[in-house]
């Protein structure tokens, strides 16, 4: 049995009874997760009617082996995506998008796919004019604002003079009225936001400028979402002010990828008039054809329909667009928050019903695409921890790691080809890198997991050696294994190693011990814990016990790994994350790309 060769291959040898129910075989399957949970009541306290292989201390030790002789999914390079939302032009964040400290930060998240769309895409209108201050709005001492416009418009000069990527250094003193500016916006935004009514914004082809400036610096490619609210009399999209975009873009030369509106199935509740699946997928079959009368634009691709949870009514909207328009789209995208960041607790963080919310969903989304356009690749966009902007330190904080992470394992392993964070700069609390441009603790899990991961996803053999549950006990999944090929692009590693990652939500250490063709393999461990005194709640984050902190504006720390000798019990102390790259794995499923 595949039980008893994870035990040989471990050089253990296999209790001689090996009762039914003492020992859990976690075959390979699309998720790749494993389940291990003691009881906790303090009467269950009688050993195991077995005797404990040697090397075994404590009370549980799990085997892992890896299949290496071929991938089990294999998604987009771009996989760990990013968005930002169109209030940044709002709140004044876009005008310092070319800062050095910001585009490092982007560029150690490339390659990915940027996504400029969120809540404000429908509300968005492109004007054709470059003059960068006298249309901008927002509140704003008098004392402070015309010289804080001038400084804008001072930097946007000393960047036209630049040639290619365009950097600005920006004075410490335009940073700090510019966080004034934007901390009163946030209020604005936030009640926008809760009360569901928002204002127009209007995006200039100088902004537009900055905002591609700023993708192409990073390495990243930008996917722009066109206002579908625009509507004419008989409820059809009037495509007049995004073909005024598309033309400027092209006369830019601008590599751009596009998508139509943002969450349309909720448009009743915008603007009190629906747009169902049907109609929005003509939209799209129209955008299409648009594109292919722009030299530019005639092969480029087109995402949609971005729709929200995959509810009853969401499902038939689905349904709906892909009947006209699932051929038209280069991928089919929808989006999820796991918590209403009004009330997320601490403990949300850890809760194994909520990391698995998304699984059903995949199976909703996969379900109506297997019967419209089989092999059509899913994208999740728009993910977040929270809703509703977060939560200071809770969704910006080491605990959102854990639904981060695990979103991005568990979507990997089901296929998804890529997930789009929201947001990499934002009001609120949900995104990567605050606005004193200090990256938070997820910034950090997604350079690690850009550095380390590679976009084939292999299958895992876990057996385990623990107490017997009581009779109805609920086995919890606290401890969840993910394995890919690692990242190519790390020339660290020869081709063939492969990259664990490993979520314990348990409050005890674990052990793993690695087995079959992973036994006796030197493995480098990146353990990411929370650094200072506030815990779970810090947004701080220490990689095998040193801070993590920007080396200056253009540089990232090195990530340096902590060896650890070869056939080593991995320990994987309690409610954290961490990484760990078995080398010279010569894994038949790594060594090509």
């Amino acid at each position: 049995s595949e039980l008893i060769r994870g035990f040989l291959l471990s050089g253990m040898p296999c209790p001689s009874s090996c009762p039914p129910g003492l020992l859990a075989l976690m075959a390979p399957g699309l998720a790749l997760m494993a389940t291990f949970s003691l009881p906790s009541q303090a009467g269950d306290r009688r050993a195991l009617p077995v005797e404990k292989p040697p090397g075994v201390k404590g009370r549980t030790l799990i085997l892992l082996d890896v299949n290496t002789k071929s991938p089990v999914r294999i998604i987009s390079e771009n996989f760990l995506s990013l968005q930002l939302d169109p209030s940044i032009i709002h709140d004044g964040w876009l005008d310092f998008l070319s800062s050095r400290r910001l585009v490092t930060l982007a560029r150690g998240l490339a390659p990915a796919f940027l996504r400029f769309a969120g809540k404000r895409t429908d509300f968005l209108q492109f004007h054709n004019v470059k003059n960068p201050a006298k249309s901008r709005g927002g509140p704003g001492p008098d004392y402070y604002l015309k010289n804080y416009e001038d400084d804008i418009v001072r930097s946007d000069i000393a960047l036209d003079k630049q040639k290619g990527c365009k950097i600005a250094q920006h004075p410490d003193i335009m940073l700090e009225l510019q966080r004034e500016k934007a901390a009163q916006m946030h209020l604005v935004l936030l009640k926008e936001q809760f009360s569901n009514t928002y204002s127009n914004l209007t995006l200039t082809a100088r902004s537009l400028d900055k905002l591609y400036n700023f993708a192409d610096c990073s390495g990243l490619h930008l996917i722009f979402a066109l206002n579908a609210l625009r509507r004419n009399p008989n409820n059809s999209w009037n495509s007049s002010n995004a073909l005024s975009l598309l033309k400027y873009s092209a006369s830019k030369k601008y590599n751009i990828s596009w998508e139509l509106g943002n969450e349309p199935n909720n448009y009743r509740t915008l603007i009190g008039r629906s747009v169902n699946g049907s109609q929005l997928g003509k939209d799209y079959t129209q955008l299409r054809s648009l594109l292919q009368l722009i030299r530019t634009y005639s092969k480029a691709h087109l995402y949609g329909p971005n729709i929200g949870r995959p509810r009853k009514n969401v499902i038939a909207f689905l349904e709906g667009f892909m009947k006209v328009a699932g051929g038209t789209v280069d991928a089919v995208t929808w989006q999820h928050y796991y918590i209403d960041g009004r009330v997320a607790k601490v403990t949300d963080f850890l809760k194994t019903r909520l990391l698995d919310t998304l699984s059903d969903q995949i199976r909703k989304i996969q379900k109506v695409l297997n019967t419209y356009t089989p092999g059509k690749k899913i994208w999740l966009e728009g993910v977040g921890t929270t809703s509703a902007g977060g939560m200071n330190n809770l969704s910006d904080s080491y605990a959102a790691g854990f639904l981060w992470l695990n979103t991005l394992g568990l979507l990997a392993s089901q296929g998804i080809d890529v997930v789009v964070r929201h947001s990499f700069l934002d009001h609120g609390h949900n995104h990567l890198v605050d606005q004193n441009f200090n990256p938070l603790p997820d910034y950090w899990l997604s350079l690690l997991y850009k550095r380390l991961i590679g976009p084939k996803v292999l299958a895992i053999h876990v057996a385990g050696l623990q107490r017997k549950p009581r009779p109805g006990r609920v086995i919890r999944d606290k401890l969840r294994i993910y394995a890919h090929c690692t990242s190519y692009h790390n020339h660290n590693y020869v081709r063939g190693s492969i990259t664990l990652y490993i979520i314990n939500l348990h409050r005890s250490r674990k052990k793993i011990k690695l087995a079959g063709t992973l036994r006796d393999k030197i493995v480098h461990q990146y353990l990411l814990q929370p650094y200072g005194k506030d815990g779970l709640h810090s947004k701080l984050v220490q990689l095998n016990g040193q801070p993590l902190a920007m080396v200056d504006d253009g540089t990232l720390p090195e990530l340096k790994p902590r060896p650890l000798r070869a056939g080593r019990t991995l320990v994987i102390p309690p409610l954290t994350m961490s990484f760990y790259v078995v080398k010279n794995v010569n894994a038949l499923a790594c060594r090509y790309r």
